[in-house]
This record gives structure tokens, C-alpha cells and sequence, in this order.
């Protein structure tokens, strides 16, 4: 299982203490470290929209200049954006042998990665 994020996240920090109480193993991708690759990006994309994955509630979007707000209007734009403003993908991202979840859920977590 991969989970991406950023350390200081209190949304990421809950899930990860979730794994650690539920033994769940990971291998954690830092966003602010390594950032995030047009593929993945596109991928997500594909599977989900990246409407899901957009976080419009964040501070990040919240502080953009409202032109660009505005100009996204299609997913090139808002991969574009996202691939500069990794803080701006809803976190922590899970990805599971075909699972793809974006937030922290614990009825979703407990469904999907206790086996």
C-alpha cells in the first residue's frame, strides 16, 4: 500500500496513526519532498476526476488570486495547478492494489484495508 501526503497534515497524521494502531504496513510518499509525477497525477485522474482530488476547502486554494481559481476549467488546468501546489490534493491519498481513496475515513479504512 502507498499513501501520499505531507507530514505535517493533521488529516495525514490521523490516518497514519490509524495504520500504525491497525498494523496496517505502508510506504509513505511525501509530496512536499518528492513531489508528484504528471503520470500519477493522470492516473488519479482517470480512475477518480480530479474533482475528487482538488481540495477547495484548503488554505492553499483559498489564497489563490481568483483568476487563476477561475481559470481552471479543465483537467489539464487543474492537474497543472495541482502538480505545482501539491498542498493543494485532498490528503492523504491511498492507493491498494487497485484501491484508490482520497481523505481519511475510518469506516472506508476499516472496510477496504483490514483484511
Amino acid at each position: 500500500m502507498k499513501v501520499y501526503g505531507i507530514t505535517n497534515c493533521n488529516t495525514v497524521k490521523k490516518a497514519l496513526d490509524w495504520f500504525k494502531a491497525n498494523h496496517v504496513n505502508y510506504e509513505f510518499h511525501d509530496f512536499k519532498k518528492l513531489g508528484v509525477s504528471d503520470e500519477k497525477l493522470k492516473e488519479w485522474d482517470a480512475k477518480a476526476g480530479y474533482e475528487k482530488f482538488l481540495n477547495k476547502q484548503g488554505l492553499t486554494w483559498k489564497q489563490l488570486d481568483p483568476a487563476v481559481k477561475e481559470s481552471v476549467k479543465t483537467s489539464a488546468d487543474a492537474l497543472k495547478l495541482l502538480k505545482e501546489k501539491t498542498s493543494m490534493i485532498k490528503r492523504p491519498v491511498i492507493e491498494n492494489d487497485g484501491f484508490l481513496f482520497f481523505g481519511f475515513d475510518e469506516k472506508v479504512y476499516d472496510k477496504e484495508l483490514i483484511k
